[in-house]
């Protein structure tokens, strides 16, 4: 498999331009750093005090805990591309998941951000059918993620990918902890044996 997929969008002012999803590499640790702090504060910021931001900001998107995130076998990063320049990404990682998720082999969408001005053009879409795909690929029967019970515009988005709610963890943000909300589905439609959402 490639790990460059070639997608064209169809909305609006995007109409006919390329981008480009690809596997993140050990060099893309300061790429992530920055594009990681970037989307979670556009995503997060204005609900939560700067204080508890900066802390989690500083831990969670370091340049040596992106360095090692890039070298965990465990993990694969997507990173979107529009002419040359980050505009998403996405976090798979395989391994253990919370007990009411369901499944012998599951895999996490650990992260999944688009930056602010490309939003609702399309972008979260494709990135979640790559994510589908590499999901299939790994053999995984089951995919999950968290989201924050107040991020309503992604919890909708994932509803609409067939996600369902199946429990909550917590979540610590500086001082504050927080609840998740787990949402899970099979990777692949057991109707069809095809991933659901795979473009035709």
């Amino acid at each position: 498999m490639s790990n460059v997929e070639s997608l064209l969008l169809t909305k609006g002012e995007m109409t006919a331009s390329s981008v480009q999803i690809r596997l993140g590499r050990p060099s893309d640790a300061f790429l992530l750093s920055r594009l990681g702090m970037e989307t979670f504060r556009e995503t997060f910021a204005a609900d939560n005090t700067p204080g508890n931001m900066a802390a989690y900001l500083a831990e969670a998107f370091s340049l040596e805990k992106q360095s090692r995130e890039l070298a965990d076998r465990a993990s694969r990063f997507l990173i979107v591309e529009r002419e040359g320049q980050p505009i998403a990404y996405a976090r798979l990682r395989s391994g253990p998941a919370p007990v009411p998720v369901a499944g012998r082999h599951a895999i996490e969408i650990a992260r999944f951000y688009v930056t602010k001005p490309w939003i609702g053009k399309g972008i979260g879409a494709k990135l979640m059918r790559r994510c589908l795909r590499e999901a299939g690929d790994a053999s995984s029967d089951t995919i999950w993620l968290d989201v924050w019970e107040r991020n309503l515009r992604a919890i909708a988005f994932y509803r609409k990918w067939k996600f369902t709610e199946v429990g909550s963890q917590g979540f610590q943000l500086g001082d504050e902890l927080q609840r998740d909300l787990l949402m899970a589905r099979p990777v692949r439609d057991p109707s069809s044996r095809r991933s659901w959402g795979t473009e035709r």
